[in-house]
């Protein structure tokens, strides 16, 4: 079952869940919900602060990158906590030579640099999300 929003997703991280798993199944919830509020709604709570840095920072950089590329009109407030900042660079390529660091840096969304986040251009595509699709849409 999906997490009905980003802090269930992290409730569950906490539980064990992988970041992966539990953060794309959040982004299918926001892509699938019907509306922008209801899209508002799953980033809404603030997730609980976790002790992980990383995570903290990321579940930030997600809300305010969702809201942005959504178009709804806010962001919720908890997402500009100074805790949701890492102090230090973050490629989140494995392995990230210099090269791979250097187009990260370049390419990684305002939302998640601010944070020190460097992730590629499009970082939470799915395949159902208007901005996840390759192929022109067939009339």
């Amino acid at each position: 079952m999906r997490p009905n929003s980003l802090a269930e997703a992290v409730a569950r991280i906490q539980t064990g869940a992988s970041w992966d798993v539990a953060l794309a199944e959040f982004v299918d919830t926001f892509d699938l919900a019907p509306t922008a509020e209801a899209r508002y709604a799953t980033i809404e709570e603030e997730p609980i602060l976790t002790n992980d840095k990383r995570l903290d920072a990321l579940v930030g950089g997600v809300a305010e990158y969702l809201a942005k590329q959504h178009m709804l009109g806010r962001v919720p407030s908890w997402a500009s906590d100074p805790a949701r900042i890492l102090d230090r660079p973050w490629h989140t390529c494995s392995f990230a030579d210099h090269g791979m660091r250097e187009y990260l840096t370049f390419a990684s969304p305002a939302e998640f640099a601010s944070r020190n986040i460097f992730t590629e251009e499009r970082p939470l595509r799915r395949a159902r999300s208007p901005f996840g699709r390759h192929l022109p849409e067939q009339a």
